[in-house]
C-alpha cells in the first residue's frame, strides 16, 4: 500500500466523520433519539481512530536511531492496534450500554425530521467516505478478495478505514430503521434495539481489526511470491549455488528484514565469498525493493547431511 494512498483515504474518512458527528450531536440534542447519541459517539470514536492513524504514520517515518536500529516502522501498527481498542470501547460498548438503557427506559422521539435528516446526510457523506477507500484498496489490492486483502494487507491504514466505513454504513442503517420503527410504532424500544445492534456491530469489527494488527505486531513473513522472488535473486547458479535456508520480517509495511543461510562453493575465498554476498544482495534489493535489512551468511552445502537431517545445511520453507 502506497503511504499516500492510505493518507488519503484517512483524510476522507476524517473529514466525513467529523462533519457527521457534529449533524448527530445535533439531532440527539433536539430529538433524544439513543440511536443518534451512539451513532454521535460512532463518529467521534472514528474520527480519533483517523487522527491516531495520521500520528502512526508519522511517528513511523522518524529515521533509525541505536536503542531502535531498525527504525520506527511498526509504529503504525501500533497505533493501528490502538484504534480496534477505542472502536471496541468507545463505539461498541457505549453503544450496547446505551441501547440497554433505552430498552429499560424507553423515551418518545421527538422532531423526528432532525435524526432522519442526519441519517440521510451521513449515509451520503460516508458512501463518499467509503468510495474513496475502495478506490485507493483497488490500486493495491490486486487480485485479492476483499477478505483476503484484509487480512493480507501490511499496511493497517486501508483495512482500518474500509472496515470502519464499512461498520459506519450498516450502522447508519440499523440506526434508521431503529428510529423508523420507532415513529412507525410509538414505541422507543425500537430505537434501543437499533442501538443495541450498532453497538454489536461495532465491537465485531474491532475485534477483527485486534486479530489483524496483533498478527502484524507479532511479525509476519513477506507475501509468497515476495518470498519466491527473494528466492529466485539470491541463487545465481555460480557464486551463491543453493539457498539452504532462509526467513523474512515485515519491519514495518515497506520494509522487510532477509535473513538467509547460503552456499558458496568450497573452494571460494574469503573475498570471493564477500562479493558473492553483495551480488546476492544487490539481487534481491532489485527483484524486492522493500528487502531493506538484508543478512546472508555462507556455508558449505552438504547433500549427505541434508538427507541425514542435520539441522545446519536442512532446506526449511520461509
Amino acid at each position: 500500500m502506497s503511504a499516500s494512498g492510505g493518507t488519503k483515504a484517512i483524510v476522507a474518512a476524517l473529514g466525513a466523520n467529523l462533519a457527521i458527528a457534529v449533524a448527530k450531536f445535533v439531532a440527539f440534542a433536539f430529538s433524544g433519539s439513543s440511536s443518534m447519541l451512539a451513532e454521535g459517539v460512532h463518529s467521534l470514536a472514528d474520527s480519533g481512530n483517523q487522527g491516531l492513524l495520521l500520528l502512526g504514520g508519522k511517528k513511523a517515518k522518524r529515521e533509525a536511531t541505536p536503542q531502535h536500529p531498525f527504525g520506527y516502522g511498526r509504529e503504525r501498527y501500533i497505533y493501528g492496534f490502538l484504534v480496534s481498542i477505542v472502536l471496541f470501547t468507545i463505539g461498541g460498548v457505549f453503544a450496547l450500554y446505551e441501547g440497554y438503557e433505552k430498552i429499560k427506559d424507553p423515551h418518545e422521539i421527538e422532531h423526528w425530521y432532525w435524526p432522519v435528516g442526519v441519517l440521510v446526510f451521513a449515509i451520503i457523506a460516508e458512501t463518499f467516505s467509503f468510495r474513496t477507500a475502495i478506490k485507493e484498496s483497488n490500486q493495491v489490492r490486486g487480485a485479492l478478495s476483499w477478505s483476503q486483502f484484509i487480512r493480507r494487507a501490511k499496511a493497517p491504514e486501508l483495512p482500518v478505514v474500509l472496515l470502519e466505513d464499512l461498520g459506519a454504513l450498516v450502522g447508519l442503517v440499523l440506526a434508521l430503521a431503529g428510529v423508523s420503527l420507532a415513529l412507525a410504532t410509538g414505541d422507543g424500544v425500537w430505537d434501543g434495539i437499533g442501538t443495541l445492534c450498532i453497538g454489536i456491530l461495532l465491537v465485531l469489527i474491532a475485534i477483527v481489526l485486534a486479530a489483524e494488527t496483533k498478527s502484524l505486531l507479532l511479525g509476519e513473513a513477506a507475501d509468497m511470491d515476495q518470498v519466491e522472488a527473494i528466492q529466485s535473486a539470491v541463487v545465481d547458479g555460480e557464486t551463491v549455488t543453493r539457498l539452504i535456508h532462509m526467513r523474512t520480517l515485515h519491519l514495518g509495511p515497506e520494509e522487510l528484514l532477509v535473513a538467509a543461510k547460503i552456499a558458496v562453493r568450497h573452494d571460494d575465498t574469503a573475498t570471493e565469498v564477500a562479493a558473492a554476498i553483495d551480488a546476492a544482495e544487490a539481487r534481491i534489493r532489485a527483484a524486492v525493493p522493500i528487502a531493506r535489512a538484508i543478512y546472508l551468511e555462507p556455508d558449505i552445502y552438504s547433500a549427505t547431511a541434508a538427507a541425514s537431517g542435520a539441522s545446519r545445511t536442512k532446506p526449511t520453507a520461509p
